[in-house]
């Protein structure tokens, strides 16, 4: 069974039309991202519910086995496009968990089409990962600041299904954690398994700009239409 995920919710007035779940990065929390429910317009998906999940706490090796909330172990970080070990047990464990995410939403009324699962960061790197081998096409996957990971798995363990969806990458160029070439070389692994990706890089380190929330609106906007 997959880990049971809490999440923080915000939801529409009437039934929601459409789903984005959004998952954070390494020792964040899913409040992090709770000001985009109000900063992005979406008037024209209709009811929108925001998911905000929180990752389990547990021992993270490159912060010297403190606990903290995190997706998955990570070893090292990574800045570069040479990728350090990563801890395929916990990325699997939470690539189900998303799963079970997306199947909640569906059985809420929420087709898996009108769903856009999201991430920053570590949070990124499980959007790829769960997304691509989702059973059922989503609405688009948004990825910001991280990388592909389990990236030479993943031809053979992508569903058919995920080809059709629209995919938003955005990086910066400043990035001292997960290096622009990494996300150069995920987004290029992407587009040689046939994805469709909208790529974006901007004057920033690892974080998220206002431009690249305009970008993003524009983007959602665009795949959740009516």
């Amino acid at each position: 069974m997959p880990t049971e995920l809490q999440t923080f919710e915000v939801h529409p007035a009437g039934q929601a039309a459409a789903s984005i779940i959004v998952l954070h990065g390494l020792g964040a929390d899913g409040t992090d991202f709770l000001s985009f429910a109000d900063d992005i317009e979406l008037a024209s998906a209709g009811p929108v519910r925001w998911v905000l999940p929180r990752a389990p706490v547990r021992s993270v090796t490159v912060n010297n086995g403190h606990r903290m909330r995190a997706w998955y172990d990570i070893h090292a970080f990574g800045a570069h496009t040479a990728a350090p070990r990563e801890d395929e047990a916990g990325l699997r464990d939470s690539f189900a968990a998303v799963h079970a995410l997306i199947d909640r939403e569906v059985a809420r009324g929420v087709p898996a089409a009108r769903v856009v699962l999201a991430g920053f960061s570590q949070g990124c790197a499980l959007t790829l990962g769960a997304g691509l081998r989702y059973r059922e096409r989503l609405a688009g996957l948004v990825g910001m600041s991280g990388y592909l990971p389990l990236a030479e798995k993943t031809a053979a363990e992508r569903r058919d299904a995920s080809v059709l969806t629209p995919i938003f990458m955005a990086h910066g160029r400043r990035d001292g954690v997960v290096g622009l070439d990494r996300g150069l070389a995920s987004r290029d692994a992407l587009v040689a398994l046939g994805c469709n990706v909208e790529w974006h890089d901007y004057p920033m380190e690892h974080s998220v700009s206002a431009e690249e929330v305009a970008d993003l609106q524009r983007f959602l906007q665009r795949v959740l239409a009516r």
